[in-house]
Protein backbone atom coordinates (compact mmCIF):
# COMPACT_ATOMS: atom_id res chain seq x y z
CA UNK A 1 0.00 0.00 0.00
CA UNK A 2 1.34 3.45 -0.92
CA UNK A 3 2.28 5.90 1.80
CA UNK A 4 0.44 9.24 1.93
CA UNK A 5 2.01 12.64 2.42
CA UNK A 6 -0.63 15.23 3.26
CA UNK A 7 0.16 18.94 3.27
CA UNK A 8 -2.20 20.62 5.73
CA UNK A 9 -2.67 24.38 5.75
CA UNK A 10 -3.04 25.52 9.36
CA UNK A 11 -3.73 29.20 8.71
CA UNK A 12 -1.73 32.28 9.70
CA UNK A 13 -1.48 31.66 13.44
CA UNK A 14 -4.87 31.64 15.14
CA UNK A 15 -5.65 27.98 16.01
CA UNK A 16 -9.36 28.67 15.55
CA UNK A 17 -8.73 29.29 11.84
CA UNK A 18 -7.70 25.69 11.10
CA UNK A 19 -10.49 24.08 9.07
CA UNK A 20 -12.40 21.05 10.31
CA UNK A 21 -10.92 19.05 7.43
CA UNK A 22 -7.45 20.22 8.44
CA UNK A 23 -7.94 19.13 12.05
CA UNK A 24 -9.23 15.74 10.91
CA UNK A 25 -6.21 15.26 8.63
CA UNK A 26 -3.78 16.12 11.43
CA UNK A 27 -5.47 13.72 13.83
CA UNK A 28 -5.70 10.91 11.27
CA UNK A 29 -1.98 11.04 10.40
CA UNK A 30 0.49 8.74 12.13
CA UNK A 31 2.92 11.62 12.60
CA UNK A 32 2.75 15.36 11.95
CA UNK A 33 5.87 17.06 10.59
CA UNK A 34 6.40 20.75 11.35
CA UNK A 35 9.13 22.86 9.70
CA UNK A 36 11.62 24.68 11.92
CA UNK A 37 14.92 26.50 11.42
CA UNK A 38 16.58 24.67 14.32
CA UNK A 39 15.62 21.71 16.49
CA UNK A 40 15.08 23.80 19.62
CA UNK A 41 12.57 26.12 18.02
CA UNK A 42 8.79 25.96 18.26
CA UNK A 43 7.61 27.50 15.02
CA UNK A 44 4.22 28.96 14.24
CA UNK A 45 2.96 25.79 12.55
CA UNK A 46 3.82 23.65 15.58
CA UNK A 47 2.27 26.15 17.99
CA UNK A 48 -0.97 25.77 16.04
CA UNK A 49 -0.81 22.00 15.58
CA UNK A 50 -0.42 21.18 19.30
CA UNK A 51 -3.88 22.58 19.92
CA UNK A 52 -5.23 19.52 18.10
CA UNK A 53 -2.73 16.64 18.40
CA UNK A 54 -0.50 15.43 21.26
CA UNK A 55 3.07 16.75 21.26
CA UNK A 56 4.54 13.24 21.05
CA UNK A 57 2.98 12.90 17.60
CA UNK A 58 4.78 15.99 16.29
CA UNK A 59 8.17 15.72 14.57
CA UNK A 60 10.30 18.80 13.99
CA UNK A 61 12.27 18.80 10.74
CA UNK A 62 14.87 21.47 10.08
CA UNK A 63 14.52 23.42 6.84
CA UNK A 64 16.70 26.23 5.50
CA UNK A 65 13.72 28.57 5.64
CA UNK A 66 15.85 31.72 5.71
CA UNK A 67 18.74 30.67 3.47
CA UNK A 68 18.77 32.71 0.26
CA UNK A 69 22.40 33.52 -0.50
CA UNK A 70 24.13 30.12 -0.34
CA UNK A 71 22.42 27.84 -2.84
CA UNK A 72 24.62 24.83 -2.09
CA UNK A 73 23.82 25.07 1.62
CA UNK A 74 20.14 25.49 0.88
CA UNK A 75 20.06 22.48 -1.44
CA UNK A 76 21.92 20.34 1.11
CA UNK A 77 19.44 21.34 3.81
CA UNK A 78 16.51 20.51 1.53
CA UNK A 79 17.98 17.11 0.72
CA UNK A 80 18.43 16.36 4.43
CA UNK A 81 14.89 17.46 5.24
CA UNK A 82 13.48 15.41 2.37
CA UNK A 83 15.35 12.31 3.50
CA UNK A 84 14.04 12.74 7.07
CA UNK A 85 10.46 12.89 5.86
CA UNK A 86 11.11 9.97 3.50
CA UNK A 87 12.26 7.93 6.52
CA UNK A 88 9.00 8.72 8.25
CA UNK A 89 7.01 7.68 5.18
CA UNK A 90 8.84 4.36 5.01
CA UNK A 91 7.81 3.69 8.62
CA UNK A 92 4.27 5.11 8.61
CA UNK A 93 1.26 4.90 6.33
CA UNK A 94 0.32 8.58 6.58
CA UNK A 95 2.50 11.58 7.33
CA UNK A 96 0.99 15.05 7.58
CA UNK A 97 3.04 18.17 6.99
CA UNK A 98 1.69 21.28 8.70
CA UNK A 99 2.35 24.54 6.93
CA UNK A 100 1.20 28.02 7.86
CA UNK A 101 -1.28 29.53 5.45
CA UNK A 102 -2.10 27.26 2.52
CA UNK A 103 0.13 24.43 1.22
CA UNK A 104 -0.22 25.66 -2.37
CA UNK A 105 0.62 29.32 -1.72
CA UNK A 106 4.35 30.04 -1.26
CA UNK A 107 4.67 26.99 0.96
CA UNK A 108 7.60 24.86 2.06
CA UNK A 109 5.42 21.86 1.28
CA UNK A 110 5.71 22.35 -2.49
CA UNK A 111 9.46 21.67 -2.49
CA UNK A 112 9.21 18.92 0.09
CA UNK A 113 6.65 16.98 -1.94
CA UNK A 114 8.86 17.16 -5.03
CA UNK A 115 11.86 15.86 -3.11
CA UNK A 116 9.99 13.06 -1.35
CA UNK A 117 8.36 11.86 -4.56
CA UNK A 118 11.83 11.06 -5.88
CA UNK A 119 12.94 9.35 -2.68
CA UNK A 120 9.82 7.27 -2.04
CA UNK A 121 8.27 6.37 -5.43
CA UNK A 122 4.56 5.78 -5.32
CA UNK A 123 3.91 8.18 -2.46
CA UNK A 124 0.43 9.69 -2.75
CA UNK A 125 0.57 13.47 -2.22
CA UNK A 126 -2.52 15.35 -1.07
CA UNK A 127 -3.20 18.83 0.25
CA UNK A 128 -5.78 20.33 2.57
CA UNK A 129 -6.29 24.05 1.94
CA UNK A 130 -5.79 26.58 4.69
CA UNK A 131 -6.82 30.16 5.35
CA UNK A 132 -4.19 32.62 4.12
CA UNK A 133 -2.74 35.66 5.84
CA UNK A 134 -4.35 37.97 3.30
CA UNK A 135 -7.79 36.56 4.12
CA UNK A 136 -7.20 36.93 7.85
CA UNK A 137 -5.85 40.47 7.50
CA UNK A 138 -8.82 41.44 5.32
CA UNK A 139 -11.21 40.10 7.96
CA UNK A 140 -9.45 41.81 10.86
CA UNK A 141 -8.94 45.16 9.14
CA UNK A 142 -12.14 45.41 7.10
CA UNK A 143 -10.21 45.66 3.82
CA UNK A 144 -12.19 44.25 0.89
CA UNK A 145 -9.97 42.14 -1.33
CA UNK A 146 -12.03 42.16 -4.52
CA UNK A 147 -15.28 43.53 -5.92
CA UNK A 148 -16.99 42.94 -9.24
CA UNK A 149 -14.45 42.51 -12.05
CA UNK A 150 -11.39 43.64 -10.06
CA UNK A 151 -8.26 41.49 -10.32
CA UNK A 152 -6.26 40.44 -7.27
CA UNK A 153 -2.45 40.39 -7.48
CA UNK A 154 -0.28 38.60 -4.90
CA UNK A 155 3.38 39.65 -4.88
CA UNK A 156 6.30 38.27 -2.84
CA UNK A 157 8.51 41.30 -2.29
CA UNK A 158 11.51 38.96 -2.19
CA UNK A 159 11.13 39.13 -5.99
CA UNK A 160 12.13 42.80 -5.81
CA UNK A 161 10.49 46.16 -5.21
CA UNK A 162 10.13 46.71 -8.97
CA UNK A 163 7.68 43.83 -9.20
CA UNK A 164 5.62 45.42 -6.43
CA UNK A 165 5.64 48.84 -8.11
CA UNK A 166 4.44 47.33 -11.38
CA UNK A 167 1.57 45.61 -9.59
CA UNK A 168 0.61 48.77 -7.69
CA UNK A 169 0.54 50.73 -10.94
CA UNK A 170 -2.06 48.37 -12.33
CA UNK A 171 -5.73 47.84 -11.51
CA UNK A 172 -7.24 45.94 -8.63
CA UNK A 173 -6.07 45.03 -5.15
CA UNK A 174 -2.42 44.21 -4.49
CA UNK A 175 -1.31 41.95 -1.65
CA UNK A 176 2.37 41.82 -0.68
CA UNK A 177 4.04 39.03 1.30
CA UNK A 178 7.54 38.53 2.70
CA UNK A 179 8.67 42.13 2.86
CA UNK A 180 9.76 42.77 6.44
CA UNK A 181 13.37 43.53 5.56
CA UNK A 182 12.27 45.72 2.65
CA UNK A 183 9.65 47.73 4.51
CA UNK A 184 11.20 51.03 3.44
CA UNK A 185 11.06 50.08 -0.25
CA UNK A 186 7.44 48.95 0.14
CA UNK A 187 6.43 52.25 1.76
CA UNK A 188 8.15 54.18 -1.03
CA UNK A 189 6.41 52.13 -3.71
CA UNK A 190 3.03 52.81 -2.09
CA UNK A 191 3.71 56.55 -1.98
CA UNK A 192 5.02 56.71 -5.55
CA UNK A 193 1.91 54.99 -6.90
CA UNK A 194 -0.55 56.88 -4.70
CA UNK A 195 -1.72 53.71 -2.95
CA UNK A 196 -0.57 54.27 0.63
CA UNK A 197 -3.64 55.95 2.16
CA UNK A 198 -5.96 52.95 1.93
CA UNK A 199 -3.31 50.27 2.44
CA UNK A 200 -3.14 48.20 5.62
CA UNK A 201 -0.31 46.16 7.13
CA UNK A 202 -0.37 43.24 9.56
CA UNK A 203 1.90 40.70 11.21
CA UNK A 204 1.60 37.88 13.77
CA UNK A 205 -2.10 37.66 12.97
CA UNK A 206 -4.08 35.87 15.67
CA UNK A 207 -1.13 35.80 18.07
CA UNK A 208 -0.42 37.75 21.24
CA UNK A 209 2.04 40.02 19.42
CA UNK A 210 -0.39 40.78 16.59
CA UNK A 211 -0.03 44.18 14.96
CA UNK A 212 -2.41 45.69 12.41
CA UNK A 213 -1.82 49.26 11.27
CA UNK A 214 -2.51 51.63 8.38
CA UNK A 215 0.43 51.49 6.00
CA UNK A 216 0.66 55.28 6.19
CA UNK A 217 1.71 54.94 9.86
CA UNK A 218 4.78 52.84 9.05
CA UNK A 219 8.10 54.65 9.30
CA UNK A 220 10.11 52.40 6.98
CA UNK A 221 11.85 50.50 9.79
CA UNK A 222 12.29 46.75 9.25
CA UNK A 223 9.21 44.65 10.01
CA UNK A 224 8.72 40.94 10.80
CA UNK A 225 9.53 38.77 7.78
CA UNK A 226 6.03 37.30 7.67
CA UNK A 227 4.31 40.63 7.18
CA UNK A 228 1.28 41.09 4.95
CA UNK A 229 0.16 44.20 3.11
CA UNK A 230 -3.17 44.87 1.41
CA UNK A 231 -3.47 47.84 -0.97
CA UNK A 232 -7.17 47.83 -1.94
CA UNK A 233 -8.26 48.70 -5.46
CA UNK A 234 -9.18 52.28 -6.24
CA UNK A 235 -12.98 52.26 -6.09
CA UNK A 236 -15.17 54.93 -7.62
CA UNK A 237 -18.75 55.06 -8.80
CA UNK A 238 -20.41 53.85 -5.61
CA UNK A 239 -21.79 50.43 -4.78
CA UNK A 240 -21.38 47.92 -7.58
CA UNK A 241 -19.35 50.35 -9.66
CA UNK A 242 -17.23 47.55 -11.14
CA UNK A 243 -19.90 44.94 -11.76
Amino acid sequence: MSSRLVGVGVGPGDPELVTVKGVNALRAADVVVVPVMDTGERGRAEATVVHYVPEEKVVRVVFALNERSDRARREAAWDAAGERVAELLRAHATVAFATIGDPNVYSTFTYLAQTVAGLVPGTVVETVPGITAMQDLAARSGAVLTEGTEPLTLVPVTAGATVLKEALAGPGTVVAYKFGRQAHEVAEALRETGRIEDAVWGSALGLAEESIRPAADLDGAPLPYLSTLIAPARREGGRGGKL
